[in-house]
């Protein structure tokens, strides 16, 4: 069993009401995938009333509170004081929610704790990786 992160959050959804609504959200991190950080939704805070889980580099997220991070599907900002924004792009439209930035800063500080930053490829098991991509081609 490999050593997993989890810490809840209070997300501030952006829309178009005059007061933004929040949701509650989960932020998870897995040594055995140790480039990603996940943020999970419970259903009632999604439009499909189902949990939807976004996946993004932790690299991403160490930048984002700092200064803006990313051009694809997700981008994370500073925000005004003790803010951060991260913006979710999918088809159906866009999703912004704020974190409060020490929240997020506490969480990477676990996160390097368990994986220091530039040692992510020590905790890589290429080994089983690459049995499992090849186990179907036979």
């Amino acid at each position: 069993m490999s050593p997993v992160i989890e810490q809840a959050v209070h997300a501030r959804l952006v829309s178009s009401a005059p007061r933004m609504e929040i949701v509650p959200a989960t932020l998870h991190y897995d040594q055995d995938d140790p480039f990603a950080v996940r943020m999970a939704f419970p259903p009632p805070a999604t439009l499909e009333g189902t949990e939807v889980t976004w996946e993004f580099s932790r690299e991403l997220l160490a930048t984002g509170v700092t200064e803006a991070a990313g051009v694809g599907d997700v981008r994370v900002r500073p925000f005004g004081y003790g803010r951060t924004v991260l913006e979710f792009h999918a088809p159906e439209g866009t999703a912004m929610v704020h974190l409060r930035t020490s929240e997020l800063r506490r969480f990477l500080d676990r996160v390097h704790g368990l994986v220091p930053a530039g040692h992510e490829y020590l905790y890589l098991n290429l080994d089983h990786d690459l049995t499992e991509l090849l186990r179907d081609a036979r």
